[in-house]
């Protein structure tokens, strides 16, 4: 585990209070780590993710669907 001394600001130091209390957590180095975490997991590149792995590889596995002209594709999808 790694110790830090930061400086946040004072509505970071509000947000962090709040993760505290709604996950029960004893401190603000837990919220930390919730935020990192979300963080992780909305930012971090799909193709990092081993689902997404998973999922390409059943995507790759499927029959394509023939569109033809953008037309074609309009009438497809119900559009004008």
């Amino acid at each position: 585990m790694v110790q830090a001394i930061i400086n946040i600001k004072e509505n970071t130091n509000r947000i962090l209070n709040i993760l505290k209390a709604k996950y029960g957590l004893r401190d603000k180095s837990q919220a930390i780590d919730i935020m990192a975490k979300e963080y992780e997991q909305e930012i971090l590149e799909p193709e990092l993710r081993p689902e997404y792995i998973e999922r390409a590889k059943k995507i790759m596995k499927e029959k394509p669907v023939r569109v033809g002209t953008p037309k074609d594709l309009r009438k497809m999808m119900g559009l004008k």
